[in-house]
C-alpha cells in the first residue's frame, strides 16, 4: 500500500475522489430509489434521504480539515483483493475498479474496516489499538522512505506523533468508508445481478457508522 501511495502524480495536484463519489451515490440514491421511500421497509431500515445528505455534508466538514495527503489509492482493499504469494512471499493487489486519487487516511480505514468480511459481517474482527499501530508503524517506515520529498530527510524514522496522527484519522475517515459503501450496497440492490443481499450489507455498514460515530470522534490529534 505504501508503495502506491508514494506514487506521484504529474502536473497539479490531484483533487481526493471521495466527495464526489459521496455525492454521485447519494444523487443515484435519491433520484433513483426514491420511490422505495414509500417502502415501510425501507423506510424502517434505512436512514432518511435528509439524514443522509446532513452526514455527507458532516462528514465533508470534518474530514476534510485532518490534514490527510491525498495520494494514488486503490480504496477497496478487501481481504479479496489482497493476493499473498507464500512461495514467492510477495503481495499483489488486484481490482482496480475504483483506484484513484483520494486521502491516504480513507484507504487504510477502508481496509481496516475490511478486516470485519463481506459474507459474514463480523465487525469484532475490526484490528485492535495494539494491532493498527504495528500495522500502521511498518506502513509508515515505508511509505517515508518511497516518497521522494522524504528522501534524506529522517528516511523512514517515524516520530510516535506521526503514528498517531495517523491512527486518529484512519479510524476517522473508516466513517466516510462505511458511508460510501452503504450507498453503494443500496444503488447495487437495485442494478446488481449477482446474488448477495446488498440491502442488508447496506443496513449492516450505515449501523456500524452511526455506532462508530461517537467513538471514533472522542479520538483527538497529538499536540
Amino acid at each position: 500500500m505504501a508503495k502506491m501511495h508514494a506514487i506521484h502524480a504529474n502536473g497539479s495536484l490531484p483533487k481526493p475522489s471521495l466527495w464526489h463519489k459521496l455525492h454521485k451515490y447519494l444523487t443515484i440514491v435519491k433520484t433513483e430509489l426514491i420511490t422505495k421511500a414509500s417502502n415501510r421497509r425501507f423506510c424502517q431500515e434505512v436512514p432518511s434521504l435528509e439524514l443522509l445528505e446532513q452526514e455527507v455534508a458532516w462528514l465533508k466538514e470534518y474530514l476534510s480539515p485532518l490534514g490527510s495527503p491525498v495520494v494514488l489509492c486503490h480504496n477497496d482493499l478487501l481481504c479479496k483483493n489482497i493476493i499473498y504469494n507464500e512461495i514467492k512471499e510477495h503481495v499483489r493487489f488486484i481490482d482496480y475498479e475504483y483506484v484513484g486519487y483520494n486521502y491516504q487516511a480513507f484507504d487504510i480505514g477502508n481496509h481496516f474496516n475490511e478486516f470485519a468480511g463481506v459474507n459474514e459481517v463480523d465487525y469484532s474482527l475490526y484490528p485492535s489499538r495494539d494491532t493498527q499501530l504495528q500495522w500502521l508503524r511498518h506502513y509508515l517506515q515505508a511509505y517515508k522512505q518511497l516518497s521522494r520529498e522524504n528522501q534524506g530527510n529522517g528516511g523512514g524514522v517515524v516520530s510516535d506523533k506521526e503514528l498517531e496522527t495517523l491512527y486518529v484519522q484512519a479510524n476517522q475517515f473508516a466513517l466516510a468508508s462505511h458511508f460510501l459503501w452503504a450507498c453503494w450496497a443500496l444503488i447495487q440492490d437495485k442494478y446488481s445481478t449477482i446474488d448477495f443481499n446488498f440491502f442488508r450489507y447496506a443496513r449492516l455498514r450505515f449501523k456500524q457508522y452511526f455506532k462508530a460515530k461517537s467513538v471514533v470522534t472522542a479520538l483527538e490529534m497529538p499536540k
